[in-house]
């Protein structure tokens, strides 16, 4: 975006009002990449001149955290059905950002997501509280920004139960970040919980695939929708990747974008980055190769730096291609003179697997079973190649991060992975990874030996990473196409 236009959406933003729904943020709470795009936005919306304000429930890690920061506004009791519950309203503001947080014992006393009917019976709750607040916080928004099936039925709700009051006049964006999850249930449970009526239970409204359906009921009454990349917009408008709600989203079309997230590049700098034995900057490589050096020493890896590390961060899921892996790690470790790092917790089956792996190969395999934010740092900053061979992956956000440190990824093209690596070309020296189309563990296996092969010409090796180093994948460009889509909205 051109300066010009720059100044023009910001002037348009001054006054803007946005209250962003979600079931969790940083750095309040965190169990995945949702956290991290509902956190990071408000910041970078503010420098755009919008009032942007979270809500979201006060779970007890939270409270356990920041209560002594926390004040209370004022409580009142939520019908669910036959069951009369307290809710509070309680404020915070940290780093100049205003946080509304929910407070119920009961719903958010234990798990942050329950599962199954428990999980519907919570996040109800916490709609139906958003809206029902709405009227008394010392903020009137103009738009609500919604984020996944916890947050997605209060357009619904707000437009079929509070018609006439202030909750109706609002705008609502709903963002989809993976549409896998999507709140399901049987419809008489929600027709209890929230007093919904019959006629809308039908495939033009909630229903879908036999039940009722949160995410369905977002898409159909969301004012805009958008999701994490725009090949995922593209992609979940069909029957693969749209699990059962691609004809909504294709008659919701003209309302549907992509915004690509993306990282906040002062927690993932290696150049200021404290997590790392020797700062680097694309012009000047040679920390990279100390920070290689440090991981292969503290993760027992063989000390070489002729040896390419081939690393993964991620969840042990089988979203995350990590079938893929299983059926040829063997043989890339036994043909070919390489090191691989994998840093996740998911799937017991995945996690025995990988320390099997690492068993059988110490020295050349490293399975760190868990998370850790200072070894994911090392990782990023001393590998060689980042491998992300995901089923699908709506956006991705460790391919920009290890690009950032100049680690090459090799990734499958879809998603947000399609959006930010450009495959390698010989020919007109293009590209800023390795790809392979096709979800197939061969197909896979081919893009790794590629990039195995550029490794040996380091000329050619540090041209890519300074072409990864150079892609800019900042938040102020996610957070500039949220503010035209809001403004799309009120004007």
């Amino acid at each position: 975006m051109n300066d010009v236009k720059k100044q023009e959406i910001s002037n348009r933003a001054n006054g803007l009002k946005v209250l962003i729904a979600s079931a969790e943020c940083v750095p309040l709470i965190k169990t995945g990449g949702l956290a991290d795009v509902v956190g990071a936005l408000p910041m970078y919306l503010q420098k755009l001149g919008v009032d942007a304000r979270i809500i979201l429930p006060y779970h007890h890690l939270i409270k356990e955290k920041y209560e002594p920061e926390v004040e209370h506004l004022f409580y009142f009791y939520v019908s669910l059905g036959w069951r009369r519950q307290y809710a509070g309203v309680e404020k915070l503001v940290l780093n100049g950002i205003t946080y509304y947080l929910i407070d119920s014992n009961y719903y958010f006393g234990d798990s942050i997501y329950r599962g199954g009917n428990a999980e519907v019976e919570q996040y109800s709750f916490f709609q139906r509280v958003v809206l029902d607040c709405l009227p008394n916080i010392d903020f009137s928004p103009d738009i609500i920004h919604c984020n996944d099936w916890q947050t997605a039925l209060i357009p619904f709700l707000a437009k079929t139960q509070y018609v006439g009051g202030m909750q109706e006049k609002r705008k609502f964006l709903l963002t989809i970040h993976n549409i896998m999850y999507q709140g399901k249930c049987g419809f008489d449970f929600l027709q209890d919980l929230l007093g919904i009526e019959s006629r809308f239970y039908t495939p033009e409204y909630l229903e879908a695939g036999g039940c009722a359906n949160f995410l369905k009921g977002g898409c159909v009454f969301a004012d805009k929708i958008n999701t994490v990349s725009p090949a995922y917009a593209c992609e979940i408008q069909n029957s693969y990747y749209g699990e059962g709600l691609e004809g909504i989203l294709q008659f919701r079309s003209a309302d549907l974008c992509g915004i690509l997230n993306g990282i906040d590049y002062n927690l993932y700098n290696p150049e200021t980055d404290p997590d790392i034995p020797e700062h680097f900057t694309p012009k000047c490589l040679r920390g990279k190769g100390t920070c290689k050096a440090y991981l292969q020493t503290s993760l027992g890896l063989e000390q070489n730096p002729d040896i390419p590390i081939i690393s993964m961060v991620t969840r042990l899921t089988e979203q995350k291609g990590l079938d893929l892996l299983i059926r040829m790690l063997d043989e890339l470790v036994l043909y070919n003179n390489l090191q691989f790092v994998i840093l996740g917790t998911g799937d017991e089956k995945y996690e025995e697997y990988l320390r099997y792996a690492e068993e059988r190969y110490k020295g050349r395999v490293c399975s760190y079973i868990g998370y850790n934010d200072k070894i994911a740092h090392m990782i990023y900053s001393g590998s060689d190649f980042l491998l992300m061979p995901s089923r699908f992956e709506p956006c991705g956000i460790s391919q920009m991060i290890a690009m950032k440190y100049g680690t090459i990824p090799v990734v499958r093209e879809t998603g947000g992975l399609k959006d930010t690596v450009q495959a390698y070309n010989k020919y007109e020296q293009t590209g800023n990874g390795f790809s392979f189309a096709n979800f197939n563990a061969h197909e896979m296996k081919d893009a790794v030996i590629k990039a195995l092969n550029v490794f040996n010409d380091k000329e050619l090796l540090n041209r890519l990473r300074k072409a990864c180093m150079s892609s800019d994948f900042s938040f102020e460009n996610t957070a500039e196409q949220y503010l035209e889509q809001y403004l799309c909205l009120v004007n």
